[in-house]
């Protein structure tokens, strides 16, 4: 605790939790985008730190409470006008106004000639470290006009279904020989011996169903899983997407449409559980007894996106995922919270569930869902 905040608690009688939940406060309001998990993550560095030392504190705070280079200035604006080191006191916040659009280069000026071309890639580089830095980003924390950004950024994700050897042989240059179109060939011929056919097995996509939870602890998440489950559509027509909440529901045909805004739109039409209740072992037993021995998870690798969270009978989930387990190809759980720093699996529905999924992966970025392409691509 710094020597401002020492003096704080002397003077106004109030603890240096206070001080410091005060000041991530400030830094929300300043446009800093402090999340709950970043001001927990603040106190417990605070608290291992020297608390009497003015650096250790303010460093602490840059660590566990900016996310871009962005947020530094404002973090050390905020940080200065809200620690009086003269008075010992916290003063007044003065508001920084939070910038809409990234500040421009300054290209012009003498020598633009000669500059051009260097001034031109500068340009290139920031942009691409900027895009960098949205990519790694938690969607929950982004801003609006991020938002915007990461939505075209979707477009950039390479998404292959999986490929499954199919029952049927076909035509290939090596292989096992075709006795069938070798004595058709050697037939046409009079009976003189022809070139030698081969085959070999074909391949055929994996079927991949994607099951996303739709309530209220997943909400800040819903639009950038749906956007990453109309890429997967527009992928093959072997895709099928559901939506978890207190029902099943099926946003096949919604998400089918090509353009992404408008299949959001449809999607958004047909679900009418949107941020309610969550009871995952009820709605994956409807699911399984609806859609799954009809066949569609049956040799499927089926994505689950949740964080957990049930309000029902976590034995029932677990019974349920169990039975998933028995008819798909490979399960993955994609859990947002899984790529945080600090993040342990407490969560009783989580508990339930893991020792019948194949993966337990993150789903809170860009770059994890890049990962997770991968992961379902080599499934």
């Amino acid at each position: 605790m710094t020597a401002a905040v020492t003096a704080t608690v002397t003077a106004t009688v109030r603890g240096p939790d206070e001080i410091l939940v005060g000041f991530t406060v400030a830094l929300r309001a300043a446009g800093v985008p402090v999340t709950h998990d970043r001001a927990q993550s603040y106190l417990a560095a605070a608290a291992l730190v020297d608390l009497g030392s003015v650096r250790g504190v303010y460093h602490a705070g840059r660590a566990t409470l900016c996310a871009s280079p962005a947020d530094l200035l404002r973090y050390d604006q905020v940080y200065e006008s809200y620690f009086d080191g003269r008075t010992g006191l916290p003063r007044d916040v003065v508001p920084v106004p939070r910038a809409t659009h990234a500040p421009a280069l300054e290209l012009g000026g003498e020598g633009d000639d000669a500059a051009g071309p260097d001034a031109d890639a500068e340009a290139r580089r920031v942009a691409a470290s900027r895009t960098e830095l949205l990519r790694h980003r938690d969607v929950a924390t982004l801003t609006a006009n991020e938002k915007a950004r990461l939505a075209a950024l979707f477009a950039t994700l390479d998404v292959r279904l999986p490929r499954r050897r199919a029952v049927r042989r076909r035509p290939w240059h090596r292989g096992a020989v075709d006795p069938s179109r070798t004595l058709r060939a050697s037939l046409r011929r009079m009976g003189e011996p022809a070139t030698i056919a081969w085959r070999r097995r074909a391949h055929r996509p994996r079927p991949v169903v994607l099951l996303v939870d739709v309530s209220g602890s997943m909400s800040s998440y819903a639009d950038a899983l749906l956007r990453l489950a109309h890429r997967f559509a527009q992928a093959g027509p072997a895709v099928e997407t559901f939506t978890l909440g207190t029902r099943v529901t099926r946003l096949t045909r919604a998400l089918a449409v090509r353009d992404p805004d408008r299949a959001l739109v449809a999607a958004g039409a047909a679900v009418p559980d949107w941020s309610g209740g969550t009871r995952l072992g009820e709605t994956l037993k409807a699911f399984l007894d609806r859609w799954g021995r009809r066949g569609l998870a049956r040799g499927a690798v089926v994505v689950v996106f949740s964080d957990g969270w049930e309000r029902g009978d976590a034995r029932l989930l677990g019974e349920q995922v169990a039975r998933l387990r028995l008819v798909a190809h490979r399960v993955v759980w994609v859990n947002p919270h899984r790529g945080k720093a600090g993040y342990e699996a407490v969560q009783v529905g989580v508990r339930a569930v893991l020792p019948h999924v194949d993966d337990f992966v993150a789903g809170h970025s860009l770059a994890a869902f890049a990962e997770l392409t991968e992961l379902v691509a080599r499934a």
